[in-house]
């Protein structure tokens, strides 16, 4: 694999630092200083005009008289001077920089032109750069340190990415204390250019990083941020601390990064999908990262707390079920075998209480008996020191099984001066150890939600569910209908048509605009059947006095009429009224009110609610959150996390409600989520769900225009899997094949693939020698992100089984424009035309997503691929710095 777009920035060989100088306390000062004695490993330019040396070291008054190349420019003059600058730079060469210098769109109008003059100066010379108004940039290991921070990290396997320059500061400064080191630190600043996303996707490929930690204020591009978190996500932990969790936190990040900040329980649900872990304090990021990078996986939540005193068991008890996690239930053969080696007084349970004069040899068949338990996926091991205990014994012990342990093993030695030594051996045997039994639960929480969110993250739901195709096109006219009227609200009865054009059951309703007409509706319908004010402007009926339930006779529907218009128009005489909706009243008594609805989020586009509903529904303040697109897994793991799940199965005289009814509406709105980009608002509420189906029994929908783009799904932060690509066809032998986008749960088809492949095909796909895939490739080339890379396989039946006998696959590159592409055919079917119409589909598919340009690098000696490159209308030139390759180039 080449080098990262980005090396240039992370990697420099030499760096030129704009306003070096001798002022104490300039941040030209700081920056300069720091990078002569961090000790980096290649060249340091100080670029300042007014004097000949900056700290002892000859200086440079600009470019053009250092006369070797740049590689990385840091800048730390005043704002009005760095468009300049950057210029200069993209005529020199200089493809990376780090703008520290403040002063832009954080200053109102005025900065905003600079920056706009800064990004159109860096992108017409191909330059990227990080910033402005940040920290620096720290790379431990090869000693680069461009910040102004006094003093520099520790090396270490984590990268540490954040906003906020002053968090920064504090988090290195705490880390010190902690003995704690970096393989990176990155100040982002206000993004003008490099955001989260693209920082992201270095950190992926970077061998000295293994989990990264967040520091979040707000985010400039949801689709960029989601598609660079879930690519780092499947390969190393990501923990985040998101700021701004309630109105006036969001309020202070977003004037101060500049960046959108949603809906706190949005971004909770966007990082859950994207495989990540949330922490809510400082220190919890690094506790958390300690505990995913140095523990095996867990396969569960059930966990075995083994100590040697009731209260800091009780302790931790508690703190699981704060957490929502459950305590292990031991086996009949797991409780005989601990009966068997610990004292007659011991708990009998679940914390397994060792007693207070537990011996090193006592905790280590306690913790090997419960550790071989099929139920437990994960123990804690508490000490407290008493008068008998040998604290660093029992931590020599606890190493020794940790070291043959598949599941997760943690510790808590409580105390200080005489647990100290054993935390030391601990520690140093890489097993996590805790001061608390809170923070140790905390941690093994971590190692839960990690699990979680990383079977959330395999999921790739298309935009439509396996059920009858809905009625896209007559929704959708009824929608532009709305719009071309000059209204943004829909009536009851426009909403439910679109929601009857998606298979959501609905309850009949009819429009009046008179008594009359409403008597003779009833009559028709039969009696009882409720009436509702039908108007754009008011939301919630029963607030306005705009519903009548259970009328039951024909003198009462005159009345209600007559009455609710009435009412109506007391409470709200500003309201435009356009009659009344009239519908059979439903008999469902064992029926649960629930709510489904549709919000956009100004970050994340669309986001699909559910909870309890009825009049009470903002009181209850019940719901959940979640990103389309769904399926059922996600649409299950939406529904257990309200309250009110606990009300849909079977209890008293009601019996369960029908679940897959439920499960079904809410993949139906997760169509209407992604097919349906003018849909701003959903609102169905209730939808009566009872074990004969489910209902919606009023709904409302807010509707305006989107700005056209090139992609389907441009507006949704999680792209769909594209199941309009799959495509069946025979070959010329007659064998059936199907040519379709790869799923993560192709990752053992792809493996067997790659592990059959001859070692001349190989060598000419991967260019190296390779035997089969790491799991990080694995999981790299089977999780990918549909919106910026595309893998189609071919695969066939043999024996029963799909077989992959041949892949396709292109990436986008930084520019948007093009894409880099390569492709593979099993060797034993090969010349049977499957490799041409592998190409023809990746290559349309590139163009539906506007790409201009597919390349690729080929080896000379590969004349099948030359050759299909020229049928295709590839043009095949040398590449000058290796003549064994050719660059292939096809203009889309």
């Amino acid at each position: 694999m080449g080098k990262h777009y980005l090396n240039k920035l992370f990697e420099p060989k030499s760096v030129a630092v704009f306003g070096a100088s001798d002022r104490e306390g300039a941040v030209g000062n700081l920056v300069f200083r720091n990078m002569i004695e961090g000790g980096f490993k290649g060249d340091v330019f100080p670029i300042n005009p007014k004097h000949s040396k900056v700290q002892g070291h000859h200086a440079y008054p600009d470019l053009d008289s250092i006369g070797r190349a740049v590689d990385l420019a840091v800048i730390t003059t005043p704002a009005v001077t760095v468009p300049g600058i950057i210029e200069s730079c993209g005529e020199h060469g200089i493809r990376a920089a780090v703008v520290i210098s403040a002063g832009f769109r954080e200053i109102g109008q005025q900065g905003l032109k600079l920056e706009q003059a800064l990004v159109e100066n860096a992108h017409r010379y191909g330059l990227r750069f990080i910033g402005p108004n940040c920290l620096g940039l720290m790379r431990p290991e090869t000693g680069l340190n461009c910040t102004f921070n006094k003093g520099s990290a520790s090396r270490g396997n984590i990268a540490l990415v954040s906003q906020s320059g002053a968090i920064c500061t504090a988090i290195l400064d705490w880390a010190a204390a902690n003995n704690i080191g970096f393989s990176a630190v990155v100040s982002t600043g206000i993004s003008a250019d490099i955001d989260f996303g693209e920082v992201l996707d270095y950190l992926v490929s970077d061998p000295d990083t293994k989990s990264i930690l967040l520091y979040i204020e707000g985010i400039h591009d949801a689709r960029s941020f989601m598609s660079g978190l879930r690519a780092a996500a499947r390969v190393k932990p990501v923990i985040a601390l998101k700021t701004g969790r309630h109105l006036s936190g969001s309020k202070a990040a977003m004037s101060h990064t500049g960046a959108l900040v949603g809906s706190d329980d949005v971004f909770d649900s966007a990082l859950r999908r994207a495989g990540v872990v949330r922490g809510l304090r400082i220190g919890e990021l690094f506790s958390a990262a300690a505990t995913l990078t140095s523990v095996s996986s867990v396969r569960g939540e059930r966990l075995v707390i083994i100590t040697n005193g009731g209260g800091p068991g009780v302790m931790a008890t508690d703190r699981v079920t704060d957490l929502g996690m459950s305590l292990a239930e031991l086996s009949e053969d797991t409780l005989k075998k601990l009966n068997a080696v610990l004292p007659l007084t011991w708990s009998q349970a679940n914390p397994v209480d060792v007693i207070g004069d537990a011996t090193p040899e006592r905790y280590a068949q306690a913790v090997e008996i419960c550790m071989s338990d099929p139920g437990v996926d994960g123990l804690l091991v508490i000490l407290t020191p008493q008068a008998m205990t040998d604290p660093a014994a029992v931590a020599r012990s606890l190493v020794m099984i940790g070291d043959k342990s598949s599941k997760p093993l943690l510790s808590c030695w409580m105390g200080e001066i005489q647990v100290a030594e054993g935390r030391r051996i601990l520690r140093d045997a890489n097993l996590p150890t805790f001061h608390t039994p809170e923070a140790a639960v905390e941690a093994f929480s971590y190692l839960v939600n990690y699990y979680r969110n990383q079977k959330l993250l395999l999921e790739t739901p298309g935009p439509l569910s396996l059920g009858k195709a809905p009625d896209v096109e007559g929704a959708r006219m009824i929608i532009e209908g709305v719009l071309s009227e000059g209204r943004k609200v829909l009536s009851e009865t426009e909403s439910k048509a679109v929601l009857h054009a998606f298979h959501i059951p609905t309850a009949q309703a009819t429009v009046v605009r008179s008594p009359n007409e409403a008597l003779v509706q009833a009559e028709s319908l039969g009696f009882p059947v409720a009436l509702k004010i039908n108007s754009p402007d008011i939301t919630h009926k029963s607030d306005a006095g705009g519903v009548r339930l259970n009328i039951s006779n024909a003198q009462a529907v005159r009345n209600a009429y007559n009455d609710m218009l009435q009412t109506v128009k007391k409470n709200r005489p500003e309201a435009r009224i356009d009659g009344v909706t009239i519908e059979p009243m439903l008999q469902r008594p064992n029926g649960r009110e629930l709510l489904v609805g549709l919000v956009t989020d100004p970050v994340f586009g669309p986001v699909i609610t559910f909870g309890a509903g009825g009049t009470a529904v903002e009181v209850m303040g019940d719901r959940a959150v979640t990103l389309p697109p769904l399926n059922h897994r996600l649409v299950q793991d939406l529904i257990g996390q309200t309250r009110v799940y606990k009300l849909l199965g079977a209890f008293r005289h009601m019996p369960m409600a029908d679940m897959q009814a439920l499960e079904q509406v809410l993949l139906r709105v997760s169509e209407i989520a992604c097919e349906l980009p003018l849909v701003r608002e959903l609102d169905i509420n209730p939808l009566i769900v009872d074990e004969h189906g489910a209902i919606a029994v009023d709904a409302r929908m807010v509707v305006d225009y989107q700005p056209q783009t090139a992609e389907r799904y441009d507006h949704m932060a999680i792209y769909p899997y594209p199941s309009h690509l799959v495509i069946k066809l025979q070959l010329p032998n007659g064998t059936d094949m199907v040519i379709r986008p790869i799923r993560p749960e192709d990752a053992g088809i792809e493996q067997t693939f790659i592990r059959k492949l001859s070692e001349r095909a190989k060598y000419f796909r991967f260019m190296q020698s390779i035997t089969e895939l790491s799991p990080q490739m694995l999981a790299r080339f089977t999780q990918i992100d549909y919106s910026r890379e595309m893998a189609l396989i071919a695969v066939v039946y043999v024996d029963g089984q799909e077989t992959e006998i041949g892949v396709a696959r292109y990436i986008i590159n930084p520019d948007g424009k093009s894409c880099e592409f390569a492709i593979v055919i099993a060797d034993n079917w090969q010349r049977q035309g499957i490799a041409h119409r592998l190409m023809q589909q990746l290559i349309e598919t590139a163009r539906s997503h506007g790409l201009q340009i597919m390349e690729g690098d080929v080896l000379a000696t590969n004349h099948e691929m030359r050759s299909l490159a020229k049928k295709l209308g590839f043009s095949i030139k040398l590449d000058e710095e290796e003549p064994s390759m050719e660059r292939i180039v096809l203009h889309l």
